[in-house]
Formats: C-alpha cells, sequence, structure tokens
C-alpha cells in the first residue's frame, strides 16, 4: 500500500488528476483522451503505475468514458459500495494507493462477465504493447 499525504497527492498529480483520482470526482463524459482509445497495450492508475486493465477488456460502451469488462487481477482493484448522489453504485478502487478510478455496473451482458467498470480517463496511464 502507497502512503502519501494529501499535499504529496497535490504536488505530484495535476489538479484535475487530484479532482477525481483523491476527491472521487467525475471528469465529462466524452471528454478523456481514453474513452475512445484504441491500441494494444496496458492502462495503468496515473497515480501509482500500477497496472490495472489490459486493452483486450476495452470495449465501447457508449458511455463516454474508458469501459473494461475486467481487470488484469481483482487483487488490484477495491470494490466499495458509494449511495453519494442519491444513487447505490460500486466504486472502483486501486489497490495500491486507494485512488478512486470510477465505478464497476452489472449491465454489460455482451461481455464474458456482464460488467462495464466505467474508469475516469484521467486516473489511466496506457503503455503501447509495440
Amino acid at each position: 500500500m502507497i502512503n502519501k499525504t494529501e499535499d504529496e497527492w497535490r504536488a505530484q498529480l495535476t489538479p484535475e488528476q487530484y479532482r477525481v483520482l483523491r476527491q472521487a470526482g467525475t471528469e465529462r463524459a466524452f471528454t478523456g483522451q481514453l474513452w475512445n482509445h484504441k491500441g494494444e497495450g496496458v492502462y495503468a492508475c496515473a497515480a501509482c503505475d500500477t497496472e490495472l486493465f489490459n486493452s483486450e477488456t476495452k470495449f465501447d460502451s457508449g458511455c463516454g468514458w474508458p469501459s473494461f469488462f475486467d481487470s488484469l487481477d481483482q487483487d488490484r482493484i477495491i470494490r466499495r459500495e458509494d449511495n453519494a448522489h442519491g444513487m447505490r453504485r460500486v466504486e472502483v478502487l486501486c489497490a495500491s494507493c486507494e485512488s478512486h478510478l470510477g465505478h464497476v455496473f452489472p449491465d454489460a451482458p455482451q461481455t464474458p462477465t456482464g460488467e462495464r467498470y466505467c474508469i475516469n480517463s484521467v486516473c489511466l496511464t496506457f503503455t503501447s504493447a509495440k
């Protein structure tokens, strides 16, 4: 587990990354760099570089954020009940640094898992397999 003070996170992250990753914010749909990104490789946590998702599990869900049907390893993700804003959802956090990534929904019957990880682009970095 990575332990940093909020001042250390603020110094490391951009203001938008800090707002989303550390304060559980949300970027606007269809605005992030990776929402419609195509390419073979791995998506990692922008706060700590832990590899989280493989491009093979990314799919176009039409929601405006990068969507994946599975993580690289369930031990890299924390799922936490989120009842904020009058909604009942499951928040997704990076297990290494406990940064907010987005939410997971059971609304993707077209995928092998039936799940849709809806992840903020600003929370991810991409490394090409080539």
